[in-house]
């Protein structure tokens, strides 16, 4: 028993001198930019997430439109990965995992929502083209964003 505890103390004191080691390699400017950052990016996936739910009949329709199997659970799952990677990135709550979901939603969603090759009028294939594209650039912001090592700074704290 005595030995559990040890190991226990062991590992928590390794996690706050990470912690010690992570905030301060931060500068200032860079804690500023990442956090602003996290605001924008996250923000933007909060902010979408939640349209799912708000518009969820006319999501629900645009997706079945396109061929998506059980067009209303696709919108209420994409929906729910939206608000918590979200949330995630917003927060710095587990980051990793929140940029996670963004990445599997843009990669599930993109080619099959903004499919451009199958679009025949040149405006809708254009709008369609710029969306695919903006979602690539997307799943790249998420893919930086998981390489940031944790701690994040300014992250809310989470009790073990």
């Amino acid at each position: 028993m005595a030995e559990i505890a040890i190991l226990q103390r062991i590992r928590e004191d390794r996690e706050r001198e990470q912690m010690a080691r992570g905030a301060a390699r931060w500068g200032a400017c860079e804690k500023a930019a990442l956090l602003f950052g996290r605001a924008l990016f996250g923000g933007f996936f909060l902010y979408n997430g939640i349209n799912h739910f708000l518009n969820r009949g006319m999501m629900t329709g645009y997706s079945a439109s396109k061929g998506v199997p059980y067009p209303e659970a696709a919108v209420a799952g994409s929906g729910a990965m939206l608000v918590l990677g979200g949330l995630s990135v917003l927060t710095g709550v587990r980051p990793k995992l929140g940029t996670s979901l963004i990445g599997a939603f843009l990669l599930g969603v993109t080619p099959k929502m903004h499919d451009f090759w199958n679009v025949q009028d040149p405006q809708q294939r254009m709008g369609e083209q710029i969306n695919f594209s903006k979602n690539l650039a997307l799943l790249g912001g998420a893919l930086i964003a998981a390489g940031v090592p944790e701690p994040w700074p300014a992250s809310v704290p989470v009790p073990r």
